[in-house]
């Protein structure tokens, strides 16, 4: 049974009911003096501790995914392979590429979300569950990947699809994207109703160092996140997926940490992410507890530090080219100024949408009122088709005197024109009684 799986959660938790009950069964018999009671009740107590203290480190660990499986909790992780070969223009199903950069996993949580695609892959889509291998970092990251229906039909067979990544909280993981914010559900109900556009979608955790949070940081001498999510996870898509090539193609999307993360990664690689979602994200990163020190000591350290204040970078560098959506509430959320301060430092060329609502929390609450309004916001920043991929080459008779070839296919239509001031808001979905 897998470390998340549902199976193995309900099993420890009958186990430490059935040490309960036996302990409080048997207490009288070893109520009695002597070396024999006396270590059957430390015994008891004991397993009946050590039962419940399991039962529930799996249930806070099958909510927030400290640990995808058996090796992380055990650190067997593998390193990834230190030479990768990468096709290109070859693709292949998750389930048949071995030893690629994306590997299929086991379910991961999966069996457990409700209304997940169900049916043809043509007619409502997929949802797998991988592992997506850095090819530089040398990191394995759990993953869901959503793929649109379109992306298996007959019309749509050469072209390439716009990606978002989308990152769920810390300490949370990939289930909370699944299960409480339920991505890939509105994704492919947005698409079915043509307020979406036919992406490609995959969910991730902000870390690649559990239990560490890395914040999307390249630690010095440390975990390499940064690069992990702006070179390692779009080479190992473009390696198994159909997907843009171009960083207009691409864009980053998270809650909490995620969107903390996601800003990050596009305002200081435009050229990896193109857009970005930030719901109730920060817009500085700082050492805590949970991150150990990201930055390194000395001049050198607090440089890499300022670096990462976004409202540091907007006043000190050049704006990227990048759109960012951004969310928070009037009342209800601690960075709420700090959200207000970054929308009107904003300046051109990048621009700043923005969710503000009256009354919300840093919880999953609010997050379910954002997602749908923003999956479409971040679907109009995407281009699609990107791109098509190559036909392959084909014998034919050489063409007569006067006869040309086809012109190739364009690319996608363009972003829509932004706002003389860079600045819109975007109208959250209503909660449905």
């Amino acid at each position: 049974m897998g470390l998340t799986s549902q199976s193995l959660e309900y099993t420890v938790v009958v186990l430490a009911v059935v040490c309960v009950a036996a302990t409080v069964w048997l207490w009288p018999r070893l109520s009695k003096q002597g070396v024999g009671p006396v270590l059957g009740r430390l015994g008891a107590i004991v397993v009946t501790q050590v039962s419940i203290v399991c039962a529930l480190a799996l249930a806070v660990n099958a909510n927030f995914e400290f640990y995808g499986n058996w090796d992380e909790l055990l650190g067997n992780n593998e390193e990834a392979p230190a030479s990768v070969s990468q096709g290109a223009g070859q693709y292949a199903s998750v389930g048949n590429l071995k030893g690629g950069l994306v590997q299929p996993a086991g379910p991961q949580g999966l069996d457990r979300v409700t209304g997940l695609p169900k049916g043809p892959a043509d007619k409502v889509g997929k949802v797998e569950s991988v592992r997506i291998i850095g090819r530089r970092t040398r990191a394995i990251n759990p993953g869901f990947v959503y793929l649109p229906p379109q992306y298996f039909q007959q019309q749509f067979r050469r072209q390439r699809f716009p990606v978002m990544v989308v990152i769920s909280g810390y300490p949370g993981g990939i289930m909370n994207l699944a299960q409480h914010l339920q991505v890939p559900q509105n994704a492919g109900r947005l698409i079915a109703q043509g307020r979406m556009q036919p992406t490609v979608i995959v969910m991730v955790r902000p870390t690649i160092a559990p239990p560490r949070d890395t914040e999307c940081v390249d630690v010095p001498g440390g975990p390499q996140a940064e690069t992990f999510f702006t070179k390692d996870l779009p080479d190992a898509m473009r390696s198994a997926y159909r997907v843009g090539h171009d960083p207009s193609a691409w864009g980053a999307f998270g809650y909490s940490s995620g969107g903390t993360c996601s800003l990050q990664l596009a305002m200081r690689n435009p050229h990896a992410y193109t857009s970005a979602v930030s719901l109730s994200g920060d817009y500085a990163i700082k050492d805590d507890l949970t991150t150990g020190s990201l930055f390194g000591a000395g001049p050198a350290g607090a440089q890499h530090e300022r670096e990462h204040d976004l409202l540091w970078r907007l006043k000190n560098l050049p704006a990227p080219q990048i759109s960012a959506l951004v969310a928070s509430s009037r009342k209800g959320e601690a960075d709420y100024g700090a959200t207000m301060k970054f929308i009107h430092a904003a300046k051109a060329p990048m621009t700043v949408d923005s969710i503000i609502l009256p009354q919300g929390s840093h919880q999953f609450a609010t997050w379910r009122r954002e997602v749908v309004p923003a999956l479409e916001w971040q679907s109009r920043q995407l281009t699609f088709p990107q791109d098509t991929e190559a036909v392959p080459p084909r014998k034919t008779p050489p063409a007569k005197a006067g006869q040309g070839s086809a012109p190739g296919r364009t690319a996608g239509p363009s972003k829509a024109p932004a706002t003389s001031d860079g600045r819109r808001r975007v109208e959250a979905e209503r909660p449905r009684n």
